[in-house]
């Protein structure tokens, strides 16, 4: 017999709301998702362009392909603390491009493991003259990417993530533009560093979890209907009058 008691039927009745809310804002989430991922490789796959050369030109324009030209100061590289492709440490080699005109735009030029981390030790992938590059477009982060990234230490040349404009003072650089660009995989004399063919894919879990709260919900409705049953004993068997 089903014999729903107040406190019980309050608990589930909450717990399944709050599941079936979470359910429903994963699925909100992806589609939210679905059109990042959409734009994302809409820009990867958009054909190669100059860098822009103003302000009002950046926006929209993260991760699309661009090239530029000038000449690398070499000497002024900074190096950022990266895991290798097969999960090794080492370094994301940050070099000054001097265009013509005299800007500066900050090349990440890729990856190189810890014992290629002095200069001497990757002298031909150190171009001298005018260079063409080619990578995608990246704006700057605003802050520390998460709590777990140490801090940097810009007084010893301590760098965990890119901060462009502590780069730049660090390297007491002018006139830098308010982008950099990463490298693509073109390789480079001598074999480092080496750029990245493309960013990783964005996660896409949000299915799966929506999946797990309206199961959760499920289940909670379930065992609040099993644990309010009760045997039918004899008084329930005796007429009321």
């Amino acid at each position: 017999m089903f014999r729903p008691r107040l406190g019980p039927t309050l608990f589930s009745m909450t717990m399944t709301c709050i599941c079936i809310g979470l359910g429903v804002w994963q699925l909100q989430r992806l589609e939210w998702k679905r059109g990042l991922i959409a734009q994302r490789q809409a820009a990867l796959a958009a054909p190669p362009a100059p860098v822009p050369q103003s302000h009002g030109d950046i926006s929209g324009r993260e991760l699309h392909p661009v090239t530029d030209t000038g000449e690398f100061l070499n000497d002024r590289e900074t190096l950022i603390h990266a895991i290798g492709p097969k999960g090794g440490a080492g370094f994301d080699v940050l070099t000054p491009l001097r265009e013509a005109s005299g800007r500066i735009v900050m090349v990440n030029r890729g990856y190189v493991p810890s014992e290629r981390k002095d200069r001497a030790r990757r002298e031909a992938g150190e171009p001298a003259g005018s260079v063409r590059v080619t990578g995608l477009l990246r704006l700057p982060l605003a802050a520390k990417p998460g709590w777990f990234i140490p801090e940097n230490h810009p007084e010893i040349g301590s760098w965990f993530w890119l901060d462009l404009t502590a780069v730049a003072a660090a390297e007491h650089l002018g006139n830098v533009a308010p982008f950099y660009i990463d490298a693509d995989a073109t390789p480079n004399p001598g074999g480092w560093p080496q750029g990245r063919a493309a960013p990783p894919e964005l996660p896409n879990n949000h299915l799966q979890y929506a999946i797990t709260w309206f199961s959760l919900a499920a289940a909670a409705v379930l065992i609040y209907v099993l644990s309010q049953r009760h045997p039918v004993t004899s008084d329930d068997r005796i007429p009321r009058t």
